[in-house]
């Protein structure tokens, strides 16, 4: 190998230009060191002045002073908002940064010593000390380009990690907030991180509680692992209960930070949050306390340029139960909405075994067998809401069944029971319902014309469903949007029958949840029959102020059996459905029905003559005919139409209105027909344009039915050709392709079934 030889004369060169360098830099660092006292200063002048100029903050200082090569020693530090209480004061604060990373432009504290300090935040009569921090400052560089999440949030997490010392003394730390009825004081009597380990004592509103926030503390590594809990109980938010009414406590929360990585126009954070024993109580939620016993997700969290993610690899963990959730928010250019949830295959029991305690009572001790599977799939474009995708599955295995039913026997319902209705929370008299109770009406003994009016406004594809339709449920969602508002629910007759037989009628997240399950596990496991359940239906809920069941309800508003209601008859008791209490005024003084329910028999009628269970009519399929017992009139005090109208409208309950495929009442004041146009059935011009309107909609319901069949049958049979064969046997595929089929079938039978 050849030798190099460097010519000595350029060796020479360069050491001249590293000598001359160390000499400039010490030069510099000399003159710096020498004027740092006059830096600081000027740098305090300047920071002081910014304070008051961009956010009206008075901030004083009693003394300023280096103790070392990069150590500054603050005393008597002071901020007071322009016209507020006093912020924050500290009586010690000494601060020293690394060296090395503040060369490279970074500024990275070292060793921070704080003593006797105070953190005072109030909201009196509606004045906040601290409101300067959510005014949004002018910026006069502003060009009009987007903000690049990924680079704002790496930037974010580096100042923050670069903020926490390697070594911290902090002794008397008084955190406080005070508004017109709330005081709560947070004091840290100590705490330090030293050697990468954190530990802190937190008094809690003086004695109230003690709490401990410690772990491994290693900032600079973007290594952080630390739990929050309280000596000898739990650890207690009672400004959250004071504020959202919502109790909340906790025996212990962990947070762990484990990696965070930028590149390629993307910020990666990796890390885990678990929680033990948490206890929450809102009205909202539960009549009683929610536990969970412990929980905990390992998150990837993933910014980019204009979205934030919680990626698909992420697992949540709750008891035996896991699952994989994606969610994904994009902000511009339009604002996009992504969730799924997969949980695969696992044992069912197991599933049960994880709900939270004092969620599903009617549930509680129930035993079953085989597997479960639940798949999710919600996309929203907030440009295009009508294109909404919303799809929920719980797949059982062949083997799934129930080996003993839990606190509530869920097959009750297939022999005489006693059902009890509540009102306000009060029990109202007991129904039996069975051949006992000379009210109960067998469904053969229902007039058809009422079962089938009945089921066009509430649940069309009845006998064809599963208990839920997601259309219905997707259109619920986009409705409810639109408006801004819970206006329109999902529920199917399945639901609504589940509801009043087993559940309370207090409207709880939980009672929704634990309604919706068991209606899967009768639907999915043939508990009761369809003509059964329907029967049921009809013979307990609501039609009126304290009437139950239909014999009483067509002995009360007609004074005849059930079996002999007409078609109109049948049409205005489905329109009381969503609310029965307000049933009487839709009649006039005289027994008649108000106008504005003209349009409603018309639509209900149409769609019924459509599925070929009424005949054709074009005198309003009954509505004139329709009177009121005439016993019942003189409780119909005069009252003006807009009163009675805005009665009729109010539902007794949201969360029970019927699915959007089927109809809610449309109260509209059409031209009265005059006697010849009664007499030969002539249109008027308002009749007209309103049933050409109703065809066109069924159109346009047609084409979209028939691109989803197709859809869905283009779906399984990728899915039946790509199914995954490892480690099954031949008869196990065959089993699995006999399986997508069904599904198929069912899922495009269900489609047809919505058919106008």
């Amino acid at each position: 190998m050849p030798r190099i030889h460097i010519n000595p004369k350029y060796i020479r060169i360069a050491l001249i230009s590293v000598a001359a360098l160390v000499v400039i830099v010490l030069i510099g660092g000399y003159i710096a060191y020498a004027k740092r006292e006059v830096l600081l200063q000027k740098a305090i002048s300047k920071a002081t002045a910014k304070a008051k100029r961009d956010y009206n903050l008075d901030v004083k200082i009693g003394s300023a002073r280096f103790t070392g090569m990069a150590t500054v020693a603050f005393s008597d530090i002071s901020v007071v908002p322009e016209q507020r209480d006093s912020l924050f004061s500290v009586k010690r604060f000494d601060v020293s940064v690394k060296i090395m990373p503040l060369i490279f432009g970074n500024i990275k504290l070292g060793d921070v010593v704080l003593q006797n300090a105070h953190l005072n935040l109030t909201s009196i009569k509606g004045v906040k000390n601290f409101d300067f921090l959510f005014k949004k400052k002018k910026d006069t560089t502003d060009t009009g380009h987007k903000v690049d999440l990924s680079d704002v949030s790496n930037r974010l997490i580096n100042e923050v990690l670069y903020k926490i010392p390697d070594n911290l003394s902090l002794q008397n730390f008084l955190t406080s907030f005070k508004d017109d009825s709330t005081t709560v004081s947070l004091l840290t009597s100590a705490a330090s991180i030293k050697d990468g380990k954190l530990k802190s004592t937190i008094n809690v509103n003086s004695g109230e509680s003690i709490w401990h926030l410690d772990g491994k503390m290693v900032p600079s590594d973007k290594n952080i692992d630390v739990h929050l809990y309280a000596e000898g109980k739990k650890v207690e938010l009672p400004l959250i209960e004071k504020k959202f009414k919502l109790k909340l406590n906790f025996d212990t929360i962990s947070t762990k930070l484990s990696d965070v990585s930028h590149s390629s126009g993307e910020t990666k954070i990796n890390g885990s949050w678990s929680i033990r024993n948490l206890l929450l109580n809102h009205k909202g939620l539960s009549t009683q306390d929610i536990v969970v016993p412990n929980g905990s997700i390992d998150a990837n969290v993933v910014v980019g340029t204009n979205f934030i993610s919680l990626d698909s690899s992420s697992v949540i963990h709750l008891r035996k139960l896991t699952a994989n959730p994606y969610l994904k928010y994009t902000l511009n250019p339009v604002k996009i909405y992504e969730a799924k949830i997969k949980t695969g295959w696992q044992n069912a029991q197991d599933v049960f075994d994880s709900f939270p305690t004092g969620m599903f009572e009617s549930l509680d001790g129930i035993q079953v067998a085989g597997k479960l599977n639940y798949n999710l799939d919600v996309f929203l474009d907030s440009s295009h809401l009508d294109d909404m995708v919303f799809n929920s599955s719980l797949q059982k295995s062949n083997d799934f069944r129930i080996v003993k039913y839990g606190k509530v026997d869920l097959g009750k319902l297939n022999n005489t029971f006693v059902y009890t209705p509540y009102e306000k929370g009060k029990a109202m008299p007991p129904h039996t319902i069975g051949p006992g109770n000379p009210g109960f009406t067998p469904l053969d003994q229902i007039s058809p014309n009422l079962r089938n009016a009945v089921m066009t406004a509430e649940d069309p594809s009845f006998y064809t469903n599963r208990g839920f339709v997601d259309e219905s449920i997707r259109k619920s969602f986009i409705t409810n949007i639109k408006e801004k508002k819970f206006k329109r629910g999902g529920s199917t007759i399945s639901m609504q029958l589940i509801k009043n037989a087993f559940l309370t009628r207090n409207k709880t997240l939980s009672r929704k949840i634990e309604e919706i399950l068991i209606v899967w596990l009768i639907e999915n496991n043939r508990i009761m029959s369809k003509n059964r359940m329907l029967e049921v239906y009809f013979n307990i809920i609501e039609w009126g102020r304290g009437i139950y069941g239909i014999s009483e309800a067509s002995h009360y508003y007609f004074g005849k059996a059930p079996s002999e209601l007409t078609v109109g008859e049948s049409i205005y008791l489905a329109s009381i459905v969503p609310n029965p209490k307000a049933g009487l005024y839709a009649f006039e003084p005289d027994g008649t029905l108000r106008q504005r329910l003209h349009g409603y028999f018309n639509l209900i009628g149409r769609l019924m003559v459509k599925r070929g269970w009424t005949s054709p009519d074009s005198n309003a399929y009954g509505f004139y005919n329709v009177r009121l017992r005439e016993g019942l009139r003189r409780q119909i005090a005069p009252i003006d139409t807009a009163t009675a109208d805005s009665l009729i409208r109010q539902t007794a309950n949201d969360d029970d209105a019927a699915p959007n495929d089927a109809v809610a009442p449309v109260y509209e004041e059409p031209k009265k027909p005059n006697f010849f146009q009664r007499l030969f059935g002539k249109k008027d011009t308002a009749q007209a344009n309103m049933e050409k309107k109703i065809d066109e909609t069924n159109d346009a319901i047609k084409a979209r039915l028939k691109a989803e069949i197709e859809k869905v049958k283009l779906d399984y049979e990728n899915r039946i050709t790509n199914i995954d064969t490892a480690g099954k046997t031949k008869k196990e595929i065959k089993a699995e392709k006999n399986r997508l089929k069904d599904e198929s079938k069912a899922k495009v039978r269900e489609l047809k079934d919505r058919m106008p």
